[in-house]
């Protein structure tokens, strides 16, 4: 596939260009900054998400749209916006763990040991796959890591889960940058979950 990858020089963001290179997928590396070097396959187009209007452009042409950027640095409706007026119908979002519910009704979020410092990352991805639940024209896909959301292996082995924060036995809940980059890809190539979020971990 020919596939749009916005903030692709970040943590998720360069593992995803690194998988969809390694199955083959043709992919426009999409940053404020040019990366120092490109996979196979890949091509750097600078671009500002902020500007609907000059971004737009950039996104037309794709059979899909992965968007991996901080959701406090970025506008949910400019998104959404550009990939429409792209004409692309599918649109996959690299999201937060904090919008997970660890009991019923209880977003890991709003939990009182959630740190500080995260805080306002996390309420924004809420607030973003809010504004999805709401889309009825893009064919989305919101997917959020584990907790912890680390570097690490690419091992290919791990758990699929709905809106819930995945814990493995020992009661942590953690995915490397490298597998989630997999499940992502893993959804791009045969959906599951479509407009739909889903989780992934250990």
């Amino acid at each position: 596939m020919n596939i749009a990858l916005i903030g692709a020089t970040g943590n998720a963001g360069s593992r995803i260009l690194a998988e969809l290179s390694r199955r083959g997928h043709q992919v426009t590396a999409i940053a404020r900054k040019a990366p120092g070097a490109l996979p196979e396959g890949a091509r750097f187009q600078a671009g500002d998400a902020n500007d609907p209007e000059a971004f737009a452009p950039l996104l037309r042409g794709h059979d899909a749209v992965v968007s991996s950027v901080h959701f406090t640095a970025s506008d949910a409706e400019k998104l959404i916006a550009a990939v429409k007026a792209a004409g692309v119908a599918r649109y996959l979002v690299v999201g937060g763990a904090g919008s997970l519910e660890v009991a019923p009704g209880l977003r890991l979020v709003d939990t009182p040991d959630f740190p500080a410092a995260y805080k306002a990352e996390a309420t924004a991805g809420a607030a973003f796959l809010d504004r999805l639940r709401q889309e009825d024209v893009l064919d989305w896909t919101f997917l959020s890591p584990s907790a912890f959301f680390v570097p690490g292996e690419r091992t290919g082995s791990f758990r699929l889960g709905g809106d819930s924060l995945l814990v493995d036995a020992k009661g942590e809940s953690r995915i490397s940058f490298e597998d989630f980059a997999i499940a992502l890809v893993d959804e791009l190539e045969a959906p599951k979950h479509s407009r739909r979020r889903f989780t992934v971990g250990y």
